[in-house]
Order: C-alpha cells, then sequence, then structure tokens
C-alpha cells in the first residue's frame, strides 16, 4: 500500500499583489478547488485524478489578493506609487508581489512595514519582473524596516533560511518552494519501477503534483531515461518560467525551474551525480552560496 500523502496546514496569513497569469496559478493552487490545474487533465488516460483532493487548501489563510495593472502600461517612472496602490491593505503576515511595476514594489515595503507585515516575496518567473539591482534595494529596505525579503528566480528555488523565520514557515506549513519528494521504488533484473511518490514541498504553481502523477508505476533502467520523463512532465504541466536568457545566470528561468526539479527527484532517489546539470548553474541547483 503506499504510504499516505502528508497533509498541509497553516494559519499564516498572505496579501497577494498581481498581474497576469503566473500571479493567477499560484492563487488557485494555494487555494487548491477542484480543476484548477493547468494541466487539463493529462495526468492519465482518464483524465484529472483529483491528486490534491483534500490534502490542502489555504483560502482562508488568503486575507486578500488584488490584480494590479499591467507594468507594461504604465509610465516607465511614477511618481506617487500610492496612485496605483490600493487604498486600504489589509494586515497579514506575508506580501506576496508578482509582476509589479518596480516603483511599487519598492514602494510596498514601507506600506507593509506599519501594517506589521512580517515578510515580503517577490516571485522573479521572468527577468522583467524585478532585477537583481532592483532586489538588492528591497532587500535593503526591508532590512531596514525590520522584515523579511526574498526574490526567488523562480519562486521554485525558494529556500529556507536561518534568517527568515517566516518565510521558512511558509515553505513548510504550505509545502511550496524548492519541490522535494519521497519516492521509493523496487529492482527486479537490474530494472527499477518507482512504486510511489509523496510531495513534501511543491512548486508554488504546483507542478511537483503533475510531475508525482507521471513518475508514479514508472519503470526506468538509466538515469537518462527518467531525467527525459520529468523534463517532459515539467514542460508539459507547463511551466511558466521565461525562456528568454537571463543576464544574471546566463541561463532561461524557465530551465532553471526545469533543473531543480529534476534535481529534487534525483535526491529523492539517493544519487548524488550533477552530471546532467550544467556547471554554471550548478550552484543555484544544488543551492550553493
Amino acid at each position: 500500500m503506499e504510504p499516505e500523502q502528508k497533509k498541509f496546514r497553516s494559519d499564516l496569513k498572505l496579501t497577494i499583489f498581481y498581474h497576469g497569469e503566473f500571479g493567477e496559478r499560484f492563487i488557485a493552487n494555494l487555494m487548491n478547488y477542484r480543476n484548477s490545474c493547468p494541466s487539463f487533465g493529462a495526468c492519465s488516460i482518464d483524465g484529472c485524478v483529483q491528486c490534491k483532493e483534500n490534502i490542502y487548501s489555504f483560502s482562508k489563510n488568503i486575507v486578500a489578493t488584488f490584480g494590479m495593472i499591467d507594468p507594461m502600461n504604465m509610465p516607465d517612472f511614477i511618481e506617487d506609487a500610492d496612485e496605483f496602490l490600493p487604498k486600504e491593505i489589509p494586515r497579514a503576515d506575508i506580501a506576496i508581489a508578482i509582476n509589479l511595476h518596480p516603483d511599487i514594489l519598492i514602494a510596498l515595503p514601507d506600506k507593509l512595514a506599519e501594517l506589521g507585515y512580517k515578510a515580503y516575496i517577490v516571485p522573479v518567473e521572468d527577468s522583467r519582473w524585478c532585477s537583481a539591482g532592483l532586489a538588492k534595494q528591497i532587500k535593503e529596505k526591508c532590512e531596514e524596516l525590520g522584515m523579511e525579503f526574498a526574490a526567488p528566480k523562480p519562486f521554485c528555488i525558494l529556500r529556507e533560511d536561518p534568517k527568515h523565520p517566516t518565510i521558512n514557515r511558509f515553505i513548510r506549513e504550505m509545502g511550496m518552494g524548492y519541490p522535494e519528494f519521497e519516492i521509493e521504488v523496487e529492482e527486479t533484473n537490474g530494472k527499477k519501477k518507482i512504486t510511489s511518490v509523496r510531495i513534501l514541498k511543491s512548486e508554488p504553481c504546483g507542478a511537483a503534483w503533475y510531475v508525482a502523477i507521471k513518475l508514479r508505476e514508472l519503470e526506468f533502467e538509466d538515469m537518462r531515461e527518467l531525467w527525459n520523463v520529468v523534463a517532459e512532465a515539467h514542460h508539459s504541466f507547463p511551466c511558466t518560467g521565461s525562456m528568454e536568457r537571463d543576464n544574471e545566470y546566463n541561463e532561461t528561468i524557465l530551465h532553471i525551474a526545469g533543473y531543480s526539479v529534476r534535481h529534487a527527484v534525483n535526491k529523492a532517489l539517493g544519487y548524488e551525480g550533477d552530471e546532467d546539470i550544467p556547471e554554471h548553474i550548478q550552484h543555484i541547483i544544488l543551492g550553493e552560496d
């Protein structure tokens, strides 16, 4: 019998500011409402298997969501960010800002600190969402205000940090960030078969659940065969990471996400090789400073 899937519970309160498809997908994954998966039921021949049903729902944790103006349709420079911010922002523990104008991103910490927010997360699925320089400025401002800050690029490389107790709670209690699996395998005559997959952490978009379905009962002889299945599942979900080359990584953000989930599967299998990860991004995928 397959081990029971871990269930996730939290009393953290979130406010989400967003523009675009990724923000909508993240919110849908947090709420875990039926048929919210973007794979359109492609898990099996019979369609959606409802793999996340009754595992979690963070609908009550979402204090507010604010759909914001497309930053591409806004002026390059905003003198008064208050004109574009909600008139009333509720109190919560964490604010997550997805694909907002740079001047709004850097104006939010002051507002959030006044309301007692403990953490501010700015995911970067596209280099245009938040440059490395802007992230540095926001981090410095948050430190001055006594707030935790993270700008994971992409969101699915968010890892725990001893300096970030509140963000660590988001990762542990909501099971989101750098993916983590628990995989059981049986081997017969040199051929391996995956007998069970449990999700300990999924990407914030929910991709690990889809990858897990594709891995269950998979038979493979070598790691390359397994990696191909993981890569196909990751692309088919589909990943929303940008396919434009990121100057900081010298790699596409989509590829960073793909190598991350592949590494997570390797780790669950006890495979320690890294020959499948390009050398210039190994420090990102392996979490080395």
